[in-house]
């Protein structure tokens, strides 16, 4: 019997799952509701990031509150975990640490590392993770059109 996977969500994953207007938001949905006994987690970073991102000045702009409880509500979805960051910068990205080398990598970066580091596969829209991951990249999933309609079956 083959274990089933836990998925850890990137930034960009959360907030088109939880942003109907996101170009991504059908994608995003498409695969989270893909398989019965989907293993997802969000951490700190994933959380911050969709606050930001929902928070940020614009029309439409939700408070922090709204925004709060949105999270708080797809947190109650079956298969959710909260990932705890519990580990220093250099021991997270050491396996790929050769591989960074600019500022908008730092928080694929630590959900690279928290993904290798705890056995979880990061779930993602952003191709350029494969290469941040080299050899580990068993631990990335990129969702496309294609991925979406896949059953979750690894």
């Amino acid at each position: 019997m083959t274990k089933s996977p836990k998925y850890l969500l990137d930034v960009n994953v959360l907030i088109a799952l939880l942003s109907e207007d996101h170009m991504h938001h059908q994608l995003a949905t498409d695969w989270f509701v893909a398989s019965p006994g989907l293993q997802w987690a969000i951490c700190s970073f994933t959380e911050a990031g969709f606050l930001r991102y929902a928070t940020r000045p614009r029309p439409g702009q939700i408070t922090m509150n709204d925004a709060t409880a949105i999270l708080a509500k797809i947190t109650q979805h079956s298969g959710y975990h909260y990932e705890a960051l519990s580990t220093d910068w250099r021991t997270m990205t050491k396996p790929f640490f050769q591989r960074l080398f600019g500022h908008k990598q730092i928080t694929d970066a630590y959900l690279l590392g928290l993904a290798i580091n705890h056995g979880l596969t990061l779930v993602t829209f952003d191709k350029a993770i494969l290469h941040l991951a080299g050899e580990h990249r068993s631990h990335v999933l990129v969702l496309s059109e294609s991925e979406a309609g896949k059953r979750i079956t690894q």
